[in-house]
């Protein structure tokens, strides 16, 4: 073979790496063209309902969706907030049995007596005369509250003694006093995640003082990942366990932050009270977070109800509820804190 033939035959095999490197980048360029690219995720936040809201979702088109929230957010103050004189339950409270109410109320109305009847009592949306006895409530709390006071107002406190007919609450007592904070919250978040949802938003992430609704994934293409806040009673914030939300709620509830203490007496009261007793329920939860796909409202008002039940009832529940899933941080016998996770996890 002569040299110049050694030559061709070298540059012709150079030549065809070369046209199939530029084949090769051709189809690469070629399929990340092809390929759709994620939306930018879209942010508002902002203050509702005496907390702070954060949404994130993601979008192809410039739509602003900032008006139509703050107008949902309108509605289910005017409503369902104990804390607006001119609500619907505030009229409801005051004892106009001919008031009536909207379909927001309605919903809200029959969750709470499910999970009412559900837990046996310990979610009582109708113990709201007990929340501002106690100080927890729009209304000025009673004074030198004592046994015998608290006795006279147990009476008004029972969802079986409520109705709903036609649009107008029935009340057995005039004087019962609807408080639906505990489950009104989580109410706000699935009005919203329901209109993104009306507006064909896939993926988003929706929270409101603690309580999430997730759909599909963040601006990444990933699964919305959520932090569950340690109990910390010096008022420093950290996280204890980070929950992969996928089309689903979560809501925590907990005594660890909201509480009074007696002026006088210096005693501490938590803010989740038994409705059987009338008092502070002194349980050994520190917190209940509920996550399951199910809306938000109903995973607000299971936490809640487990902060009232306490540890042991609450895993008893959990086993005849296996649709849920739950982590609970309790105080052991010891006063230690510990976890549980359910499903629970089995020992490797």
């Amino acid at each position: 073979m002569s040299k110049n033939t050694s030559f061709f035959i070298t540059f012709k095999f150079l030549e065809k790496i070369q046209m199939n490197l530029w084949f090769f980048f051709f189809g690469l360029l070629f399929f990340a063209s092809c390929k759709k690219p994620l939306p930018a995720s879209k942010h508002l936040e902002g203050v509702v309902f005496g907390t702070t809201f954060h949404i994130s979702y993601t979008d192809a088109s410039p739509r602003n969706f900032e008006q139509p929230i703050d107008s949902l957010f309108h509605l289910v103050n005017t409503s369902l907030s104990t804390y607006l004189p001119t609500s619907l339950i505030s009229k409801v409270n005051a004892g106009d049995a001919l008031v009536e109410v909207d379909t927001l109320f309605s919903e809200v109305f029959f969750k709470a007596a499910r999970i009412y009847q559900e837990t046996e009592g310990a979610f009582d949306p109708t113990i709201g005369v007990l929340v501002n006895a106690w100080g927890f409530g729009p209304e000025k709390p009673l004074q030198d509250l004592d046994a015998l006071k608290v006795e006279e107002l147990l009476p008004l406190v029972g969802f079986d003694q409520v109705q709903l007919q036609q649009r107008r609450v029935l009340k057995k007592h005039s004087k019962t006093y609807f408080d639906f904070n505990a489950i009104a919250k989580g109410f706000g978040v699935d009005f919203v995640a329901r209109y993104l949802e009306s507006q064909q938003i896939s993926n988003y992430l929706v929270e409101i003082g603690g309580e999430l609704r997730a759909r599909g994934t963040n601006s990444e293409g990933l699964s919305w990942r959520v932090g569950i806040e340690k109990p910390n009673v010096d008022g420093s914030r950290s996280l204890q366990k980070v929950i992969v939300l996928q089309d689903a709620s979560m809501a925590t509830s907990g005594n660890y932050r909201k509480y009074r203490i007696d002026s006088v007496t210096g005693e501490k009261y938590v803010h989740t009270l038994d409705a059987q007793t009338g008092y502070p329920a002194k349980r050994d939860l520190l917190s209940a977070t509920v996550y399951a796909p199910i809306d938000c409202a109903d995973a607000d008002g299971y936490a809640t109800a487990f902060m009232a039940m306490g540890f042991e009832k609450t895993k008893v529940f959990l086993k005849k509820h296996p649709e849920l899933s739950a982590f609970l941080i309790y105080v052991d016998v010891n006063g230690n804190p510990q976890e549980y996770s359910f499903p629970e996890v089995p020992n490797s």
